[in-house]
């Protein structure tokens, strides 16, 4: 403070503040496992000096936790007296090696003499803790290959990685997808998608196209959910049929809309199973095999003419539109496109009862279209697959991955329950 600060101050009768005293900051005592690290480093501030004393810290651990266990399960501490009737004792160790996420970890397994300890921590036939598994299921999950898995974690753990650890992790994940395939479904689902994609797959020494049939789910809730999938030779109505009784016996009761892509028979073999599904056939696939008639340069012009079909605000204006098409130059030029719309009307004309911004998840399979791409970008580098298993591992994982972002329900899945209450009445009901 300045001599003429202090000096207004005392003529303002005020007096003048001693600096605050700072007080010592109190030390940190070091705690005795601090000690424990500073001599079993001594010193050192090397990262290969870090990883060791890192990695015997855990060993110990983990046999001190070990021994803990067989502590428990004898009833009695090391150096104690056996307690009456425990014939039972210690006997050694046995070494063992296991993999984890720093690399591998050198452990001795105490055992006991009666050979009756199962320990819980490293279970007896573990050889890889948690997370190494994970690692390699993401990578695979990925549509990472074998060999640069295993180029990878070479890198990465610095220890040799064999092709048939990697096959044997991946493996494990058959059992999971029997009793994904297997688990109960809801009662009714609202809407359903049906479709599939062609993989290839070796099969008798030969690579074949395989049709990869999946099922698609929309819940009560609006939210989306992958039911199955199933490895065949060809895409057909006959096998969609077998599908469609799987559904069934897995407690799938009533289909109210099914969504399908227009194949033969297709129709009929949903309506077997189940009689009152409301069929509706995806219009991108009826414009898609439309402009198979036509030339690259009026593929456009005939696109629009097509759009002002299946875009109509209702039936009689949608009629309207395809008489109009079915008499003007470009019907009179294609009439197979004509016979074609036609043909599928039946199932084209249901979706005008619903308005304009419900119509829009009505009338394509876009939605299982995005997930054939998201499986496609996955599996093109793989070039073929040696059997089907190998396919589905990968898929099923695949699928996996992408069910984890269905979080949320259309937002127009409220206004869609409303028709669909009108529409079915008590075959859907929210609340059930």
């Amino acid at each position: 403070m300045t001599e003429k600060t202090a000096k207004n101050k005392a003529q303002a009768g005020g007096v003048p503040k001693s600096p605050p005293v700072k007080k010592p900051r109190k030390r940190k005592e070091p705690s005795p496992l601090d000690a424990v690290i500073d001599e079993m480093l001594g010193g050192s501030t090397s990262r290969e000096d870090g990883e060791r004393v890192y990695n015997a810290l855990k060993k110990r651990i983990v046999e001190r936790m070990l021994s803990a266990e067989l502590t428990h399960h004898l009833g009695y501490e090391r150096g104690e007296e056996k307690p009456d009737g425990q014939p039972n004792h210690r006997n050694g160790s046995t070494p063992k090696t296991v993999k984890t996420d720093t690399g591998n970890l050198p452990l001795d397994i105490p055992r006991d003499r009666e050979g009756s300890f199962e320990p819980r921590l490293i279970p007896k036939s573990l050889r890889r803790l948690d997370g190494f598994d994970d690692k390699v299921l993401a990578l695979y999950a990925r549509g990472v290959s074998v060999r640069e898995i295993r180029g990878f974690l070479e890198e990465q753990y610095q220890m040799p990685i064999s092709p048939d650890l990697i096959s044997q992790i991946t493996d494990e994940v058959l059992d999971e997808v029997s009793q994904w395939q297997q688990r109960p479904l809801e009662p009714v689902y609202p809407v359903m998608i049906f479709d599939a994609l062609r993989v290839k797959i070796r099969d008798e020494g030969v690579v074949r196209n395989k049709a990869v049939y999946l099922a698609l789910g929309i819940t009560r809730e609006g939210t989306k959910d992958v039911l199955g999938f199933w490895i065949q030779q060809t895409e057909g109505a006959s096998f969609w049929l077998r599908v469609m009784s799987e559904l069934k016996s897995r407690g799938v009761e009533d289909i109210l809309i099914a969504l399908i892509d227009g194949l033969k028979g297709f129709p009929e073999a949903i309506n077997s199973v189940y009689p009152q599904a409301q069929i509706h056939h995806c219009v991108v696939h009826l414009v898609r095999q439309s402009l198979a008639y036509v030339s690259w340069q009026d593929r456009k012009k005939v696109a629009g003419e097509l759009k002002a079909i299946y875009k109509a605000p209702t039936l009689e204006a949608a009629e309207a539109q395809l008489l109009a098409f079915e008499t003007s130059t470009w019907g009179k030029r294609f009439p197979p496109i004509v016979a074609l719309w036609r043909r599928h009307w039946d199932h084209v004309r249901p979706v005008f009862q619903y308005p304009p911004e419900i119509r829009r998840g009505l009338y394509t399979t876009n939605a299982i279209e995005s997930v054939h791409m998201q499986i496609r970008k996955i599996i093109k580098t793989r070039g073929h697959f040696p059997t089907d298993e190998a396919a589905g591992k990968l898929i099923y994982l695949a699928l996996r991955n992408i069910v984890k972002k269905w979080k949320n329900a259309s937002p127009h899945w409220t206004a869609s329950m409303t028709h669909f209450s009108l529409l079915f009445g008590e075959r859907f009901s929210p609340e059930a």
